[in-house]
């Protein structure tokens, strides 16, 4: 089940720039909440903030307090935490050196997982969940990189849901597809919020009032 987030006094630096000024919001379980505002505004430094990817940046602070279901994210272990918090970028980005069945399995074998039983049950399940699997099964030694730019998408979303998350962040997963392609995605997140917690930033106010159940507006 996805874990809520809360946010407190939230502040973000690029250097001397101040991106994220006082951001506090409450984030409930298994809903989809959409983050909206004009280009610069700190939308995505706001999600990388909550799997710690923001302090990995050169010349980057944060301050204030985020918790996930009342425990903070700064007493885990920023790879622990990014197993429990997924994410997906808004550009599709495959291994391009790896399989379709590798790239989905990367992250269990990272974090140990050998049998291979155990890593061909996890894959189809997340090509499953990823509304993936019927168009891949019978290709899953092609390159990832075979794939349409919405399939690709959908490959990342697959790998990001095989280690397990409970929340899972998305910057603008559809800003690079076509319509036929966002649909698809757009009907993923609806489902994968019965399982997950999903934060997702979007310039397209349209696609926020079809997925989201909250929105919050940055400036």
């Amino acid at each position: 089940m996805g874990q809520s987030l809360s946010i407190h006094n939230l502040e973000a630096w690029y250097g001397s720039n101040k991106i994220l000024k006082g951001i506090n919001m409450e984030i409930r379980p298994n809903q989809v909440t959409a983050i909206i505002g004009p280009s610069g505004c700190g939308k995505s430094t706001f999600v990388r903030c909550i799997n710690r990817m923001h302090e990995t940046l050169p010349r980057t602070r944060v301050r204030g307090e985020i918790s996930l279901d009342g425990r903070s994210i700064y007493d885990l272990n920023p790879v622990a935490l990014r197993k429990t918090v997924g994410m997906v970028f808004q550009k599709a980005n495959p291994f391009p050196s790896m399989s379709i069945y590798d790239n989905v399995v990367a992250g269990l074998r990272l974090n140990g997982m050998k049998n291979k039983q155990e890593l061909k049950a996890s894959a189809e399940k997340s090509l499953r969940m990823a509304a993936l699997w019927d168009e891949v099964k019978d290709r899953l030694n092609y390159s990832g990189m075979s794939l349409s730019g919405g399939q690709q998408q959908r490959l990342c979303i697959a790998r990001a849901l095989a280690v397990e998350p409970s929340v899972l962040l998305m910057d603008e997963p559809a800003s690079a597809l076509d319509p036929i392609a966002t649909t698809h995605i757009e009907e993923l997140i609806r489902s994968l919020k019965e399982i997950y917690t999903i934060i997702i930033v979007t310039h397209n106010m349209q696609q926020a009032a079809r997925i989201a159940d909250s929105t919050a507006f940055f400036l």
